[in-house]
């Protein structure tokens, strides 16, 4: 997984445990980085474990193009790799000549769906920026095309645009460098809730709020839901997707299906 510090990756790995607990056949090894944005870390992570002989790999890669590699190498070691949440780059796979399944939300129809729903919120003009995810995850560049797409149908200006790497205090200081610049600012898509969070706090300091949404339907936007600071926001269920990628995992190794191709999972719009 990526960071075992974001609520995400949390209810994540406890969805993982809770499904293998009962499994007396299944040795469930739970490994992950500390921050969002430790690619050389996870690779290594990746390499430790093929060198452990592990029978499979269930992944959420953090970059879709530096993970592609030690994929690769585990593949042709006889050690299948599920991809889930985070896409792998497919051109890079292809070119390896590896298969892998993906199984994970569409962030795209996600995005947008969220999107608009801040759009009802607004006119048209009105100016609005993006704080984006890490830009090598694929999921970071499909939800940003999502929000991209409404605002562009609702005719709004997008005067910034800019990564703060999935963290909180990142995402802090990036909004204030915005709102500093375009204080006739009018609303916020976050590509998750733990931007949204940095956002909120930023109005919170200044008691003025903008609308906002994010991404992931994290326990601590509840509170930010239920009084509408927070718009809306998405949850693509990670226990859930943890849990199917580990059943795809141990169908591949009994035979049952082939490890290719890209299979869905639910997601739900949340909002107040």
């Amino acid at each position: 997984m990526k960071s075992l510090q974001a609520d995400f990756f949390k209810v994540m790995k406890e969805g993982a445990i809770q499904y293998a607990a009962p499994l007396p056949f299944l040795d469930l090894v739970c490994v992950g980085t500390a921050t969002q944005t430790e690619v050389k870390e996870q690779v290594d992570l990746m390499y430790s474990l093929i060198h452990q002989q592990v029978d499979a790999i269930v992944l959420v890669p953090i970059d879709s193009k530096a993970l592609v590699q030690p994929v690769v190498e585990a593949v042709r070691k006889g050690v299948p790799v599920i991809n889930i949440d985070i896409r792998l780059d497919t051109q890079l796979l292809e070119q390896a000549g590896v298969e892998v399944a993906f199984v994970g939300p569409d962030n795209f129809a996600a995005a947008y769906e969220v999107g608009k729903l801040l759009d009802k919120k607004l006119r048209n003009e009105d100016k609005v920026a993006i704080i984006e995810g890490l830009t090598a995850a694929d999921n970071a560049q499909q939800r940003k095309r999502g929000f991209i797409k409404a605002i562009e149908e609702k005719g709004l200006r997008l005067v910034a645009s800019e990564p703060a790497d999935w963290e909180t205090e990142k995402a802090a200081e990036v909004f204030q460098a915005m709102w500093m610049r375009y204080p006739d600012l009018k609303a916020v898509y976050c590509s998750n809730d733990a931007m949204a969070l940095g956002v909120l706090q930023q109005m919170q300091e200044k008691n003025c709020y903008l609308p906002v949404v994010g991404f992931d339907n994290d326990a601590v936007m509840k509170e930010f839901l239920s009084t509408g600071k927070l718009v809306a926001t998405a949850d693509i269920f990670s226990s859930q997707m943890a849990v199917r990628g580990i059943e795809f995992a141990l169908d591949v190794l009994e035979g049952k299906i082939e490890n290719r191709g890209v299979h869905s999972t639910a997601y739900e719009i949340i909002k107040q």
